[in-house]
């Protein structure tokens, strides 16, 4: 059945769930897919622990159970293993964890924060704007990965938590500028124009309609800007600046498995195809949701 076809189905229907039918009508065949892949992506590193075929990520199959080191795939390992005999669809399971935790402490700092700043000045503007902005312009003139290395030499500390507060502090700015320019935007909209002139309250205003509507074009950022987050926390796990070993991390695999690689180049290959095709969906995801933002504004 087509697309055309499909859509006029749902409006003949009636039905409650037309809006959801509709949004996966819109969908092209590469967005389901990169759809697809997260949940895939996501379900496994969430639920790793409880999944039977996902192994100890750490456990030395050479060691204990005499396992070739850098084996192809085969029926036990389906990626085979790595330079020490751990299963590398194991390790690569639990590493993206890391990078998915990474990314969403770095979204909801900001979304939450950024996001509510980023209205509120462009709601109210004045001195509080221009104080506002001048802060996030001078952080974010701050090279972020030299705060990433301070903090970390600060608290003697690569752990999950220092990195996600740290990555999750530097993404506050740049959600601040995208909500403040959303926001100066909806401002100037004939409903909000009509909600000042029967009365209501600035602050009933800003959390009633404009936030609600800064949030939509948030959310398409929030998908690109953590596919750049997952790179970075990849970048700094093969400078061996991320989480401390033997935590699986895809940068760390790569790291690990690049001195092996004329016995064997599939270590290397798959968490670099892994964080590819990760920040891949992420971008098509976010394409497709700001897309539809900028066609649904249009419309308003």
């Amino acid at each position: 059945m087509s697309e055309a076809a499909i859509i006029e189905r749902v409006l003949e229907s009636g039905s409650a769930d037309r809006d959801e039918e509709l949004l996966f009508a819109s969908m092209s065949w590469g967005v389901r897919l990169a759809v697809g892949w997260m949940f895939i992506v996501i379900f496994l590193a969430t639920f790793a622990a409880w999944i039977p075929f996902v192994r100890d990520p750490n456990y030395l199959f050479g060691l204990f159970e005499g396992y070739d080191n850098n084996a192809g795939p085969s029926r036990k390992f389906w990626l085979g293993t790595d330079s020490i005999a751990r299963d590398n669809f194991a390790r690569l399971v639990y590493g993206a964890r890391v990078s998915l935790t990474v990314g969403s402490v770095a979204v909801a700092c900001g979304l939450v924060v950024g996001g509510f700043l980023g209205s509120l000045v462009g709601f109210y503007r004045g001195k509080a704007e221009a104080i506002t902005m001048a802060l996030v312009d001078v952080v974010l003139a701050f090279p972020g990965l030299v705060l990433l290395l301070v903090m970390v030499s600060i608290t003697q500390k690569r752990s999950l938590f220092v990195i996600s507060l740290v990555v999750g502090l530097l993404s506050i700015p740049p959600y601040t500028r995208v909500a403040r320019a959303n926001a100066l935007s909806v401002t100037n909209r004939e409903y909000v124009e009509a909600a000042r002139a029967i009365g209501t309250r600035p602050m009933r205003i800003l959390v009633r309609e404009v936030i609600p509507n800064v949030i939509p074009s948030l959310i398409a950022y929030a998908l690109i800007a953590a596919a750049f987050i997952m790179v970075l926390e990849g970048s700094l796990a093969f400078l061996g600046l991320s989480v401390q070993p033997p935590t699986a991390t895809w940068g760390q695999m790569i790291f690990q498995a690049r001195s092996d690689m004329r016995l064997s180049v599939w270590p290397v290959v798959y968490p670099s195809a892994a964080l590819v095709f990760t920040v891949l969906s992420l971008n098509i995801i976010g394409d497709w949701l700001r897309q539809r933002n900028a066609t649904r504004s249009a419309a308003i």
